[in-house]
């Protein structure tokens, strides 16, 4: 890559940092979105049933099931708008990652 200008490799550089970043988001995303799958399964079964637990600790204790189904479902808005979040700051990422591959094909269209 000897025949690369600087500013050129400076760009390829920051891509593969870009690609860990993207790597990085989707890696949480995937958390958030198997929490979420979770918290949606654990709602559902609160709703077909009159006793709720929770887990505190190593322990399951009785839990009020209206306080619990209103945790849960704060619980879910929280991980739906950090997976929208995620998904706001991967778009913005793809761009720049788009743009700066871009100018790195013209670059070397240049050479």
């Amino acid at each position: 890559m000897s025949d690369v200008p600087a500013e050129t490799q400076e760009k390829i550089n920051k891509l593969q940092i870009m690609e860990q970043s993207m790597q990085n988001y989707l890696g949480q995303k995937q958390q958030f979105q198997s929490q979420l799958l979770e918290i949606e399964s654990a709602l559902s079964e609160l709703e077909k049933t009159n006793q709720a637990y929770k887990i505190v600790g190593n322990i399951m204790v009785v839990a009020e099931k209206s306080k619990l189904t209103e945790e849960l479902t704060t619980k879910k808005e929280t991980t739906e708008l950090r997976i929208k979040t995620l998904e706001k700051q991967e778009a913005k990422l793809r761009e720049k990652t788009s743009e700066i591959q871009k100018e790195v094909k013209i670059g070397r269209a240049h050479v």
